[in-house]
């Protein structure tokens, strides 16, 4: 059975900007603007901090050591919003996807809109998350891909999705657990995993994503350690060891093929960072050890890159290459033009992998029934001309955390 809930959130985006998803700075900017004293601002920011990102409060009631005054000031300029909720779909196995839409910056004043999944287990829960409206990296197994780029997403923006998921499951110290929470895990923390491997690339967006990420794994924010936040690329190669160094984050590595050849189809951006300079970039990445490995993930396509040679191949290119290989059975969308491989196949490619001593788990689809698997995510989202793409990077390129 798939739940869908087509009502808005209840923190619906408003005319007044939120502070909800700011960073330290831009939270001293707005307590300036409200008029608090420069001398007062350190301690006042610490405050909004605790209470944004420890206790999750939606209102500026909820903040009872902060000044009565304070409060009404803040509250007749700015909101605590959230990114609007559009649909909410519950999976069968407790997956959920929303559909988020975003402040408007289009010229036609149409609002663009991205999808954030949250994946339950038993000890648990990994949050997916986007970092752009669209992508451009054209994939063609991958139903996003076939989206064109609208925008980068803002470090708010970002950082709002942790935000409203945490809303949704209860993931806040004392918050009500929601109705159907025998399908969330037995952890006291209900999101225990970020991965960027929602809409976009997150290298192309890397100045955003790096301050939403500092703020999520910051232990007076967010506190989610960053071993446990794991930015997925499909082979920007130029700026991984970049990531690597100013964020120490885990990484993933879109690979899905062992040619040159069959990956430039695959993964269009191959053309311009081969798989060769993809892997050296993998073997130089900075907190790469036996205790910190690279996930490389490989789609599972039947008769296209799912053959025992291949297997082989992929066992000898990641050789000396700490790493663990995610086999990713293909999840099928409208008018996709692949299939996924054999079961027997992709346990037959498991197996020589496995022999070759890399831990290789096929991971099992989750979300399929609301289109919230690997590669399905595909917003509604208006598709901006460039020009107004460009417009809109002006007009944020100020804000964020």
């Amino acid at each position: 059975m798939v739940l869908t809930l087509d009502t808005p959130s209840a923190i619906a985006a408003a005319d007044k900007p939120s502070l909800a998803g700011l960073g330290r700075e831009g939270l001293r900017a707005a307590l300036a603007a409200a008029g608090v004293p420069e001398k007062q601002q350190r301690m006042r920011v610490n405050q909004l901090y605790s209470w944004l990102y420890v206790r999750g409060v939606s209102t500026f009631d909820a903040m009872t050591d902060v000044a009565k005054e304070l409060r009404t000031e803040l509250s007749q300029r700015y909101t605590l919003a959230r990114p609007e909720i559009v649909t909410e779909q519950v999976s069968v196995d407790g997956t959920r996807k929303w559909l988020l839409r975003l402040p408007a910056l289009g010229r036609d004043g149409k609002a663009p809109e991205v999808e954030t999944v949250y994946i339950p287990e038993s000890e648990r829960g990994t949050l997916c998350i986007s970092s752009q409206v669209g992508c451009t990296l054209n994939c063609t197994f991958c139903h996003t891909g076939t989206q064109r780029l609208v925008r980068n997403l803002t470090a708010q923006e970002i950082v709002g999705q942790i935000l409203l998921a945490r809303d949704r499951i209860g993931d806040w110290q004392g918050a009500e657990v929601p109705g159907d929470g025998r399908l969330l895990p037995s952890s006291d923390r209900k999101i225990t995993n970020i991965v960027l491997m929602g809409m976009g690339e997150p290298l192309y967006n890397f100045d955003n994503v790096k301050a939403a990420m500092e703020l999520a794994a910051d232990g007076e924010a967010l506190s989610v350690s960053k071993r446990r936040i794991t930015l997925s690329t499909s082979g920007i190669v130029p700026e991984i060891a970049r990531w690597g160094a100013e964020t120490g984050t885990s990484l993933a590595i879109s690979l899905h093929a062992v040619r040159d050849e069959l990956r430039d189809e695959l993964v269009p951006i191959n053309r311009k960072y081969p798989i060769a300079e993809l892997l050296e970039a993998c073997r130089n990445y900075p907190v790469l050890s036996n205790a910190r490995r690279i996930t490389f993930e490989y789609v599972m396509l039947k008769g296209v890159n799912d053959s025992l040679a291949e297997a082989k191949e992929l066992v000898r290119l990641l050789a000396g290459i700490p790493a663990k290989i995610n086999l990713i059975p293909f999840n099928p969308w409208p008018g996709a033009p692949y299939e996924c491989s054999d079961w027997e196949q992709i346990e037959r490619f498991a197996e020589v992998v496995n022999k070759a001593g890399y831990a290789s788990p096929v991971r099992t689809p989750r979300g399929r029934d609301i289109h919230a698997a690997c590669g399905q995510l595909k917003s509604a989202s208006v598709k901006q001309r460039a020009s107004e793409r460009a417009l809109a990077d002006v007009a944020t390129s100020g804000s964020g955390a």
